[in-house]
């Protein structure tokens, strides 16, 4: 394969022109080095390389501009807003940024493509005075100061290109604009031949310079072009090519050069489609895996472009071992770096400067990955036991000094990392830096097993000594929150630079960077609509019908750029690998591009269309199991001593293995920290709350003027038991407020149907508030004594008759404490575990004497207190609707449920029966 640069060189040679005294422009500085590559290969004698630059360093040279960085710029349009707006109406910095980088980057565009300034923004006046006309003859003040924004416009842009021009710099549209004033002055002095090599879509500035030096026989340009794009009217790849071609002056006497054939040679295209990115990655690492154990092409000749710059970092985690020699010739953007999110977590948690942190705010940065090397291990287990404290004491909110008492021995951590900032920029830069050298410290003890996170810290580094020196020269850096804004304005721009050999191995690249450059085998990653090409954005204060008025690229010039730079990869290549995402994706490409579409239709090429499929290999689920060895029993037997509650019972007909690691091994579920009120508590606040409100009454009649006395006591009571049950948490505002507000409802719902009970001339008697009771039971095939405990919620009479009272804070139906069968009460937990905690109840209470049977036994629950105040449980002797229900508990069923409970026993101490996973729906 011929590349594009060697064609040139070979032309240039056998035309004999004098290359000491030539000037290569190309469209970036890596384009060079391959051009040079070019030079040395060709050239049989010795002499003087001639001037190669990038199209950006020539115009800068012709401008006689210094070219500023986004940044840079960006503060000096702040300075001339500032100089034009008067003090009352002049918006903070961080309000100001929010729009002036878009309006910073229209200003770009009108220069580069030397639009008359006055016309656009007379325009965009007059229309939004038109958008905003009104009946009424005097105008808010909201539409004046929106109207005057647009007038003001042209000002900005006036004073602001005045004032960099005066100071000698410019933005890159600035420069573009002198650059085209210079020409003729440029023309006049320098008589060396310029070669514009391999250029696409320019703009107007660069039109009119090319064709200057064209009109002066000081130039030629060297268009990079298939004969198939440039025939083909509507093939976007020719769009602009065509288009110079078609209208400049100088082709109609010239030779258009150079126009190739190589699209239509023999190709091996295959169209693979992999699952998100990570899927992308793994099959370009199998592609080059094969390749380089096959032999079937050289990787120095292998491509591998990028669509989404994000897959950078993936990618380099899933290349081939064997692989020695790579070169990244696109950077890796900062924001893409973990250490980013470390210090977006601690700017986030400064910015607001209140006294007390949020607890997922600073355990995130605790557990943030970058501080993970710098903790020694008592570090850390002290970490671990501030999280932990965290959580067994429902913390959402503490302070700086909470944090320093239990993480004691790293307080020159802490101290960079909590302490107060006092929305001081000076103090939050010094301790970034801080912490920044902190971690190096660390990594520089084995600093080759960190080469990467080194670099990573070290362009850190340079952009907080950036941010220093902003800080120093602006006064109106005076916040966290405009110090952060910075900070995210400079990792956007920002990238880390991978070294390497430029020439030699496998190149990994992004789309621009291939420019110029032709590999016979080449991956393309992220062809995607929405990826490649980028699809449709307008990020601009110019609205579309003007743009295409005043001939400004719109989505459609730049999705043509995307379509050249992809068929011109295409071109020369022999073996071509296009990946897509599979999985649709709103965010980031949503189904395959429209590139594969088209050349499928094309139909020069034969395409081959494939899905990698993750080599994941599909396991039968493996219920786990665990065997009774006689040391496990032992451990039931000493749980038999203390004690089974009905809950703990009910666990094991819910699941055995949850029965098994929660009541043998103890293993309970991560405490986490309620920051809205868990049911769990709300179930608490309401136990203790209707037992304070009627330990008082124990043992009386209970009468109107009881209840009419609790209901005074409801919100002291209950906001008294949520200060305990919810620790340190805020029930004042939110969702908590709301369960607050629910909980005293629940009560005073529940006293009212106690009322109306009493009011209807029932004879209530409390005889017991959360009693607790343990009984033993008599199971002879056993031998050792088996115990049952619980804690009884409410035990009274009603007209004489016993009543078993459990309270439930979630929704209980009827149905749940109805039951026809017996053996269902150990078959379906979901259904009948109400029903066994009630008999459970009954039968304890009967084998203490505590009560007298018949004795009837229920559920209030509070959610459903409309329905039935106590939902009773009931035998019934048939299913379905013409069943006899027998509210009553009797001897004969706590026989019959006796036979139920020694059955379950007995299984749970029978060794050859394993503590086997049920599959929960």
């Amino acid at each position: 394969m011929k590349s594009f640069l060697h064609e040139i060189i070979e032309k240039l040679i056998s035309e004999g022109i004098d290359f000491q005294n030539s000037v290569f422009i190309l469209p970036n500085k890596r384009a060079g080095l391959f051009l040079k590559q070019a030079l040395s290969k060709q050239l049989k004698q010795t002499l003087f390389s001639p001037e190669i630059i990038s199209s950006q360093e020539f115009v800068t040279n012709l401008s006689e501009l210094k070219e500023l960085n986004n940044i840079d710029v960006l503060f000096k349009f702040y300075e001339t807003y500032c100089e034009i707006t008067s003090s009352e109406q002049t918006e903070s910095f961080d309000q100001f940024s929010s729009w002036a980088q878009i309006l910073i980057n229209d200003f770009i565009e009108l220069d580069r493509y030397l639009i008359d300034p006055n016309k656009i923004f007379d325009y965009l006046s007059a229309i939004k005075e038109i958008d905003h006309w009104s009946v009424e003859p005097n105008k808010t003040e909201h539409v004046k100061n929106y109207l005057q924004f647009w007038n003001h416009l042209k000002t900005y842009y006036t004073h602001f290109n005045h004032k960099l021009t005066s100071e000698g710099v410019g933005h890159q549209g600035l420069q573009y604009r002198e650059a085209v004033n210079n020409i003729e002055n440029y023309i006049e002095n320098n008589n060396k031949q310029h070669f514009f090599i391999g250029f696409n879509a320019l703009n107007k500035a660069e039109e009119i310079i090319i064709q200057e030096l064209l009109s002066q026989n000081l130039a030629k340009v060297f268009w990079d072009i298939d004969i198939h794009f440039l025939d083909n009217n509507h093939h976007d790849a020719g769009f602009f090519v065509r288009k110079y071609k078609e209208k400049w002056p100088y082709f109609r006497t010239h030779l258009f050069e150079i126009v190739s054939n190589n699209f239509r040679n023999n190709k091996n295209i295959q169209v693979i489609g992999a699952i998100k990115t990570v899927g992308q990655v793994k099959q370009i690492g199998a592609l080059l895996k094969d390749l380089y154990t096959n032999n079937a092409t050289n990787l120095e000749n292998t491509a591998v472009v990028l669509g989404d710059e994000q897959q950078l970092l993936p990618l380099l985690n899933s290349l081939p071992t064997e692989i020695e020699h790579i070169n990244i010739t696109m950077g890796l953007p900062l924001k893409s770096v973990p250490l980013s999110s470390f210090f977006e977590l601690l700017f986030n948690l400064h910015k607001s400067n209140n006294e007390k942190y949020y607890y997922k705010d600073v355990i995130a940065i605790l557990n943030h990955s970058s501080l993970k090397p710098i903790y020694s291990k008592i570090q850390a287990v002290e970490i671990e036991n501030f999280i932990q404290y965290i959580s067994k004491n429902n913390l959402s909110y503490f302070d700086y000094d909470v944090i320093s008492k239990h993480i004691a021995t790293a307080a020159k951590i802490i101290d960079a990392l909590f302490c107060s900032w006092e929305n001081n920029p000076v103090l939050a830069l010094k301790n970034c830096r801080n912490m920044v050298l902190e971690i190096q410290t660390v990594l520089n003890k084995n600093s080759s097993a960190h080469l990467v996170e080194l670099s990573f810290l070290y362009k850190f580094y340079t952009i907080f000594n950036k941010l220093i020196g902003l800080q120093e020269q602006f006064s109106f850096i005076n916040s966290i929150q405009i110090l952060f804004g910075l900070y995210k304005e400079l990792l956007n721009i920002e990238s880390v630079d991978f070294k390497g050999e430029p020439l030699k191995g496998l190149q990994i690249m992004g789309v621009l960077e291939s420019r110029l450059l032709d590999f016979e085998t080449v991956i393309i990653s992220g062809v995607n609509e929405g990826v490649l090409p980028a699809g449709k954005q307008h990020n601009s204060f110019i609205p579309f019908d003007v743009k295409l008025e005043n001939l400004l690229p719109t989505f459609k010039e730049k999705d043509a750029i995307y379509t050249y730079h992809f068929y011109r990869l295409l071109q020369r290549a022999k073996n071509i690998y296009i990946i897509y995402n599979t999985d649709p994706d709103v965010l980031s490409g949503g189904e395959p591009s429209r590139f594969i579409k088209q050349l499928e239709i094309d139909g020069i090429h034969h395409l081959t269309h494939s899905l990698s499929i993750p080599n994941a290999q599909i396991k039968a689920v493996e219920l786990k199991s665990v065997s009774k060895t006689a040391t496990l029993l032992d451990d039931l037997k000493d749980l038999a001593i203390k004690g089974f509650s009905p809950s703990s019972l009910s666990s094991y007909v819910r699941n055995p293995i949850d029965f098994y690691y929660s009541k043998v091994l103890n293993i309970n579920e991560y405490d986490e920290v309620e920051e809205t009120i868990a049911a769990n508590t709300l179930g608490n606040v309401l136990h203790k709350t209707l037992e304070e409100m009627y330990k008082p009454y124990v043992g009386e009649i209970l009468e109107e003027k009881h209840i009419k006395t609790m209901f005074k006591s409801i919100d002291g009571i209950v906001a008294k038991h949520f200060k305990t049950y919810f620790y340190d948490g805020n029930f004042t505002s939110g969702k908590n407020l709301i369960s607050f507000e629910v909980a005293k409802r629940y009560i005073y719902n529940f006293l009212q149907r106690e009322l109306e009970q009493i009011k209807a001339g029932r004879i209530i008697v409390i005889k017991e508030l959360e009693k607790p009771i343990q009984v033993t039971l008599d199971i002879p095939e056993l031998g050792f004594p088996i115990h049952l405990k619980g804690v009884i919620d409410r035990i009274d009479t009603v007209d004489n008759d016993w009543r078993i009272i459990d309270y439930k804070s979630g929704k209980v139906n009827q149905s749940e404490v109805e039951i026809v069968n017996w053996e269902d009460l150990t078959s379906d937990y979901k259904k009948y575990s109400k029903s066994f905690q009630l008999l459970t109840y009954a039968y304890m209470l009967h084998q203490t004497n505590v009560i007298q049977l018949p004795v009837n036994a229920g559920i209030i629950s509070f959610k459903n207190l409309q329905d039935n105040f106590v939902l009773n449980f009931s035998k019934k002797n048939k299913a379905g609707n013409g069943a006899v229900k027998d509210p009553k508990i009797t001897t004969e069923t706590l026989d019959a449920y006796f036979e139920v409970l020694k059955n379950l026993i007995l299984e749970i101490f029978n060794p050859e029966i394993d503590f086997t996973e049920k599959i929960i729906e």
